[in-house]
């Protein structure tokens, strides 16, 4: 019987990690890549395949099938969700023509509840949790572009260990995916989130790139300011977080290429939708539900919000 996995959303995450696993199984008899997509972007996967540019390779790859209507894809083994974390509710009623009682829903979106967000929508369903460190974004319809070195999945499912947990491991790995599977997988995610709600709240902030926020006395002693709040918050929720894990930020900004930026701060650029609230917002929740201050946090969501 066919393993068969879905990609929803194929913007930078989805494009990037489903273009991998549709060039590593396209002739395999026993596993089918299937893409969800919309728009032009679709239009043009569908016309001329996906075409995916890594810093070693760029290449074109056509999967199963790419659609925007799920019912031709009938039930899925895994759904691999990664839509902006604004649309996740409407994304889950998308996909239920997909769900069956062996269905896995893995989300790779920004946030720390995503997984409890689909849970409370899909309570009988097996929703693993996990993130990913990625730079990508679609560079035009049809097209993906990975702008860093950074492209790691990591996931999990409530502290347990099973063969179906190392077997999709091995299936990611094996199609060119840093990927690895942890008990212990919320750390792991609030370890995403310390990156992820910092660089962008203040790459959106500053309206500068990663690099940028290093290069200038100000913006580095924000980003110490706004990172110290973001682990009081973590540790009072339970997870463990050190000061270290700063000097780590710093030099991950450090490891990334020159005017790399993030998906809200372009967001903010192209005057969509963003992330804010899920980014930046829910660490002010997090920070009342606690009694802890967080008046750079306050300070910043204040402008973002303002605009």
């Amino acid at each position: 019987m066919k393993t068969k996995i879905v990609i929803v959303g194929l913007g930078g995450v989805g494009g990037y990690f489903g273009g991998l696993l549709a060039k590593r199984y396209a002739d395999n008899p026993e596993i089918e890549i299937y893409f969800v997509a919309r728009g032009e972007h679709l239009n043009k996967v569908q016309e001329n395949g996906l075409t995916l540019i890594t810093e070693n390779e760029t290449f074109q790859i056509f999967p199963a099938l790419a659609t925007d209507d799920v019912t031709k894809i009938a039930i899925a083994d895994y759904i691999i969700m990664s839509p902006k974390s604004y649309d996740l509710d409407s994304t889950v009623e998308q996909i239920k023509p997909m769900i069956g009682a062996g269905t896995v829903i893995l989300p790779l979106l920004n946030g720390i509840d995503n997984s409890e967000r689909i849970r409370t929508l899909l309570p009988e369903m097996e929703i693993w949790d996990g993130c990913c460190y990625i730079v990508a974004k679609i560079k035009e319809p049809g097209v993906v572009e990975n702008a860093g070195n950074i492209h790691r999945v990591v996931f999990g499912y409530k502290n347990q260990s099973n063969e179906r947990l190392l077997t999709f491991e091995k299936l990611l790995s094996d199609a060119g995916i840093e990927a690895r599977f942890y008990e212990n997988i919320l750390t792991e995610i609030w370890k995403k989130f310390f990156f992820i709600s910092t660089s962008a709240s203040l790459t959106s902030y500053f309206n500068v790139s990663y690099a940028e926020i290093l290069t200038n006395q100000e913006r580095r002693q924000t980003l110490i300011d706004i990172s110290t709040e973001l682990i009081k918050v973590a540790n009072a929720e339970g997870i463990v977080l050190e000061n270290s894990e700063i000097d780590k930020l710093i030099h991950q900004f450090e490891k990334l290429p020159i005017g790399t930026t993030t998906s809200m701060h372009r967001d903010f650029q192209a005057r969509k939708n963003t992330e804010v609230d899920t980014l930046t917002g829910i660490v002010l929740k997090l920070g009342r539900k606690h009694g802890i201050p967080t008046p750079t946090y306050e300070k910043v969501y204040s402008k973002l919000t303002s605009q």
